[in-house]
């Protein structure tokens, strides 16, 4: 972080309601050109065509030019190029794919707004944010479900949130800490932009496409005013019992003491919503039972309590060997059957790879998808995962040749046939 952006990260967190009126002057070639190095230089290209390796050959050149226009004022931001992406059942997520050029001045304007947001963003959020992750999340869940006397789980799902943010709504909230007319004149261009959709321009009135460094922290913006504050000012204050709230950008879970207090929030809830825009998914939207308070109750009853999902993963009140409350965690089967449909395709599309190079590339996915799920209890469902790779690769090997040697006896003794197991990666999440 240069000198001048930890000076306004360091006036943020001492003022929390000073306003910033001069931003733009930290856009230097220098600020963009250490922007540029912390870019993700894997993205597509744009409505242009230029990749990141174009743009890169000669970088000195064209962030000059970028800061000229933005000294003159001439700069306009292009429309965002829409992609489609599988989500599964048919589903897909809509991206926003911007220019290599205005993907490096959202990431600068993202930095300046980091520093002045991050000081008063609450410890309930965790998406998009330094330093903390999807684990981190999961962990102080866990916290709230097993160390405090929550029984009720408000498990909410918005539907299409990065294209519902009303665009008059974000610029009242953005005012609230930037009055710097050049910098809200440049986000406000960017929500102006538009998306190139089978090669027509179509105007956007509302959302943020994902996709764009800056469409993270401006989601975030307008939910920490909709949600985090009003929860933290206004819910926890007239609930009966205890009330947390853990959100990762728009998936979030509300947690209450009594039903009473969830009930409350569920009406509210919608009202609130409702005011910015925001609809939630009906079918995804529900209050149950949950934690090691729920499970003592039902008990003689004979009833069990229900399950939530959160982040990828089932949650699931359960015992541990001594007969006490465990919080069970398991990833959900949709997620387990996404990644083997991926793997499948990668498989079928590299059929004729050499099958060294088929190992390097199935335990890099491999790892991957045990670096986010290897929690404890999971053990037996990572197994199941790495048997089923096992036995697409030999299905693949299969159809290669007629001759080919798969049987299991053959294959067992070869190096280059062993993927790599899971184990525990997050004992303490």
């Amino acid at each position: 972080m240069t000198t001048q952006l930890s000076k306004v990260a360091e006036k943020a967190k001492e003022e929390p309601k000073l306003r910033f009126n001069s931003l733009a002057h930290l856009l230097t070639p220098e600020f963009l050109r250490a922007s540029w190095q912390m870019l993700n230089k894997r993205g597509a290209a744009g409505v242009d065509g230029e990749t990141i390796r174009q743009y890169e050959a000669n970088l000195e050149a064209n962030v000059s030019r970028l800061h000229a226009r933005l000294r003159a004022g001439q700069y306009k931001a292009p429309p965002v190029r829409r992609v489609e992406i599988p989500k599964g059942e048919g589903k897909v997520r809509m991206l926003g794919i911007p220019t290599v050029e205005d993907r490096l001045l959202q990431a600068a304007v993202a930095r300046i707004l980091n520093a002045i947001y991050e000081p008063i963003f609450l410890d309930c959020s965790y998406g998009y944010r330094p330093k903390r992750s999807a684990h981190d999340a999961l962990r102080c869940l866990r916290s709230h479900l097993i160390g405090s006397k929550v029984m009720q789980i408000f498990e909410a799902d918005i539907r299409a949130y990065f294209d519902r943010v009303n665009h008059d709504w974000l610029r009242q909230m953005l005012r609230e800490r930037i009055s710097d007319p050049v910098l809200l004149r440049l986000i406000d261009k960017w929500l102006r932009a538009g998306v190139m959709d089978n090669g027509l321009k179509r105007e956007t009135e509302s959302g943020v496409p994902q996709g764009g460094p800056v469409s993270c922290i401006l989601s975030n913006i307008y939910l920490h005013y909709v949600l985090d504050l009003w929860f933290e000012k206004r819910v926890k204050r007239a609930c009966n019992g205890q009330a947390h709230l853990v959100r990762y950008v728009d998936d979030f879970v509300a947690c209450f003491q009594y039903k009473a207090d969830a009930d409350k929030f569920n009406a509210w809830l919608r009202v609130r919503f409702g005011k910015f825009n925001i609809e939630l998914a009906e079918e995804k939207t529900r209050c149950i039972m949950f934690g090691r308070f729920a499970k003592e109750r039902l008990k003689d009853t004979g009833r069990k309590t229900d399950e939530f999902e959160f982040l990828g993963f089932r949650h699931i009140c359960g015992e541990d060997r001594n007969g006490k409350f465990a919080l069970v965690r398991l990833p959900r089967q949709k997620s387990c059957r996404k990644f083997l449909d991926r793997v499948r395709d990668w498989l079928k599309t590299h059929i004729h790879w050499k099958v060294r190079d088929q190992r390097k590339q199935l335990s890099a996915m491999l790892k991957g998808f045990y670096q986010y799920y290897a929690l404890p209890h999971c053990g037996s469902k990572l197994f199941w995962v790495h048997g089923e790779v096992v036995h697409l690769w030999r299905n693949i090997l299969k159809r290669r040749s007629q001759r080919s040697k798969t049987h299991w006896s053959y294959l067992a003794k070869q190096d280059w046939f062993n993927l790599p197991h899971p184990r525990s990666l997050h004992a303490t999440v």
